[in-house]
């Protein structure tokens, strides 16, 4: 997954697109292209061997601005409540919503006339 990313332009090491085999170094900014935003690190040191995912957090600061974050979550909650377009048929409420939205184009029709 990370080699692939890479190969697509959405890994940074100090504002500069890398390819898989870069090597970081402390003091490194990473960054990182995942669900519509870049997500932020500051490498503080390398770890001598592979380690679980609970102590990553010793060796990175994250320093995704607050901003991203937000827009992040918002995005997932917008993305939770609708369907995927073409998937069966529209719900009630997006029926209702239709006809709602097609009453009112009707209606500024008839009061621009």
């Amino acid at each position: 997954m990370a080699t692939e990313a890479c190969n697509k332009g959405q890994v940074k090491i100090n504002n500069m697109v890398v390819k898989p085999a870069k090597e970081i170094s402390p003091t490194d900014l990473l960054s990182v292209r995942k669900d519509q935003i870049y997500r932020r690190y500051k490498i503080n040191d390398i770890p001598a061997s592979r380690l679980s995912a609970s102590l990553v957090g010793l060796y990175v600061i994250d320093t995704t601005p607050s901003e991203d974050v937000e827009k992040m979550k918002l995005i997932r909650q917008t993305a939770s409540y609708y369907r995927n377009l073409g998937t069966g048929r529209p719900t009630k409420k997006d029926r209702r919503s239709l006809d709602d939205f097609n009453e009112d184009l009707i209606d500024n029709d008839e009061s621009e006339s």
